[in-house]
């Protein structure tokens, strides 16, 4: 969809949602985009700045839902995770393998993270082995 910022010849300023560029256009020459304030049918785009997505944009976004105590906790829980990885080796598909032979001595202790299906640390937590699925953030898609 695309957002536009319109005026009349009256000057009432309004938005319009278009599903492309040309549905302004068509809309207009039919007389079915009226001002909703006062149904003149003479309407205009206004000049718009482009809102262009960028990481510090993004990380606003997600950031406005949040009131103070769950941003706090949100940036608690992103150093939490950050400080799991930084300090654990990454196995990668080998986890349940190498999460049970450190579990059972085979090999050294030692922090780690990687991916297992829900099936397989269902496994492992029936074996009594102690995992925890990291939480994705919003930040994690890089």
């Amino acid at each position: 969809m695309i957002r536009y910022q319109l005026i009349c010849d009256q000057g009432h300023e309004f938005e319009g949602w278009f599903s492309e560029s040309a549905d302004f256009e068509r809309q207009k020459e039919s007389g079915f985009l009226t001002c909703p304030m006062c149904a003149s049918t003479a309407i205009s785009k206004m000049l718009m700045a482009p809102s262009v997505a960028t990481a510090r944009k993004k990380e606003e976004r997600q950031m406005v839902a949040f009131d103070q105590a769950q941003r706090e906790a949100y940036l608690k829980l992103k150093e939490a995770v950050a400080a799991i990885k930084a300090n654990s080796e990454d196995v990668g598909e080998r986890f349940p393998e190498e999460a049970r032979k450190i579990h059972y001595g085979e090999a050294d202790a030692r922090g780690i993270i990687g991916q297992a299906s829900p099936d397989e640390a269902r496994s492992l937590i029936e074996e009594g082995i102690e995992v925890a699925p990291l939480p994705f953030l919003p930040d994690d898609a890089n």
